[in-house]
């Protein structure tokens, strides 16, 4: 069952129905150990968004000019772990068939898991840029195999770790980051990209997977695993805006806890920050 989506004008522009980019929800939040909330990180995203207009003077550009889809948010009621990632996977496989570019809100970062799944069977050259606090590189977590913290090292296992691109990593298990320094195609601690890794990029399918807490946590406190010393939101939109012209078939943000920021800036700055993406990225613009 999917629910309806609150008709929050800068994130459903065609409430139910598909567009040049679709919106989903993916509320779950199954497998965080520190701090939970990000099951109302789709609905505290579009709440923010009322807010915010659909024109971004950084870009010049206007949400009003493109078609944008919203089909609300999954309901994970009664499934399993893997079974909620089987139907996510469903999902934006759905949509990827239909020719839109998929835009997945979390939710905790093992929707991307599927996310990628979906994308990597239908596209087997695609690169994966992941922004993010964490490595994301272990096998298990807390016994889960299916974990916010284990879905680089699934893919990289079902797919090849040379396909990820990794972005703000500032925490992990020693193994993970001598994982992802040997096999990762890219992995830094900022936000660099190498030459040659900026020309795969530009040269294969992309999937963008965001976690908010690549931000410093005083700028985006309201998520699960706040870690110091992240990029600040300029850094972090100037690296977006100065990536190599990409094809962009799937894009997610997750990690949005509302509960955790009660000012709401959290959401505010997700809200902003999936304007631009859908801008910068969206095949009308």
């Amino acid at each position: 069952m999917i629910h309806p989506p609150l008709p929050y004008p800068f994130l459903a522009s065609k409430p139910g129905e598909s567009g040049d980019i679709t919106l989903l929800g993916a509320p779950l939040d199954r497998t965080g150990s520190f701090r939970s909330g990000c099951a109302e990180g789709p609905q505290g995203i579009r709440w923010a968004s009322e807010n915010l207009e659909t024109y971004s003077p950084q870009l010049d550009r206007d949400l009003e000019d493109l078609r944008v889809g919203d089909f609300g948010d999954l309901d994970f009621t009664g499934l399993s772990q893997a079974d909620a990632l089987q139907y996510l996977e469903d999902e934006a496989g759905r949509l990827l068939d239909a020719g839109t570019l998929p835009f997945i809100i979390g939710g905790e970062h093992s929707i991307a898991t599927a996310i990628a799944r979906a994308v990597c069977r239908r596209f087997p050259e695609t690169m994966i840029l992941h922004f993010d606090a964490h490595a994301d590189l272990r096998d298990t977590y807390l016994d889960e195999p299916l974990s916010h913290a284990t879905w680089a090292y699934r893919i990289g296992e079902e797919f090849g770790f040379n396909r990820l691109v990794q972005l703000g990593m500032r925490s992990g298990l020693r193994e993970e980051f001598a994982l992802g320094r040997q096999c990762s195609a890219h992995f830094s601690m900022g936000l660099d990209i190498p030459d040659t890794v900026r020309e795969a990029l530009a040269t294969r399918p992309v999937y963008i997977t965001l976690d908010l807490d690549v931000l410093d946590p005083s700028i985006a406190p309201g998520t699960g695993t706040p870690e110091a010393g992240g990029a600040t939101y300029r850094e972090l939109l100037d690296c977006l805006i100065g990536l190599p012209p990409m094809r962009i078939v799937a894009m997610d943000l997750n990690e949005v806890a509302p509960p955790l920021d009660p000012s709401g800036m959290t959401s505010a700055t997700a809200a902003k920050l999936a304007r631009e993406m859908m801008l910068l990225f969206s095949p009308a613009c």
